[in-house]
């Protein structure tokens, strides 16, 4: 009798959790090959405070330059922020990563996210990866559409494929 009921609880305990699981961290990563040398990507790309590449943003504001904890304000069309820290720094393997620490779920539809940016030389080209893991931003389970794992997903990626094929653009100048 006992050894059941412990059997009992111990499964009731595992459908428990196995039910109340919340958002699971979603992961986006994209990429572009650039016909520029890769000192030139990274001399825009490696900019922490200067996105003026990207369409999306119409303000880049920022203080700390490229130093680790450098934070920067990107302001989209309409007047939403996204406020961001720089993580790491390394100008030498032209790699970058950020987080952001704080947004309205309105304009990006994401918390705890963090990315890396990193260009890499190919010859005469380059090879620009923008990747980024993050949660809904939603963080209860049944989210409404606007703040699920695909909107989030979705999300992020538009503004990684958006992003590098204005970078491209800008660099090629197609």
């Amino acid at each position: 009798m006992v050894r059941a009921f412990t059997w009992l609880l111990a499964t009731v305990a595992l459908v428990s959790s196995a039910m109340a699981h919340g958002p699971t961290r979603q992961k986006v990563t994209e990429s572009v090959e650039i016909a520029a040398l890769a000192d030139k990507v990274w001399a825009i790309v490696g900019n922490f405070q200067d996105m003026s590449w990207h369409p999306a943003f119409i303000k880049t504001e920022g203080k700390g330059g490229n130093e680790v904890g450098a934070t920067r304000t990107l302001t989209v069309e309409g007047g939403g922020q996204i406020f961001e820290q720089l993580t790491k720094y390394n100008a030498e393997g032209r790699t970058l990563s950020y987080e952001i620490t704080e947004v309205d779920v309105k304009v990006v539809p994401v918390t705890n996210y963090s990315s890396h940016i990193t260009v890499t030389p190919d010859g005469d080209k380059s090879k620009v990866e923008w990747r980024g893991a993050f949660y809904r931003g939603y963080a209860n389970n049944d989210p409404p559409p606007e703040l699920s794992d695909e909107a989030a997903v979705k999300a992020i990626t538009d503004v990684y494929q958006t992003g590098l094929a204005a970078l491209k653009k800008k660099l090629e100048g197609g």
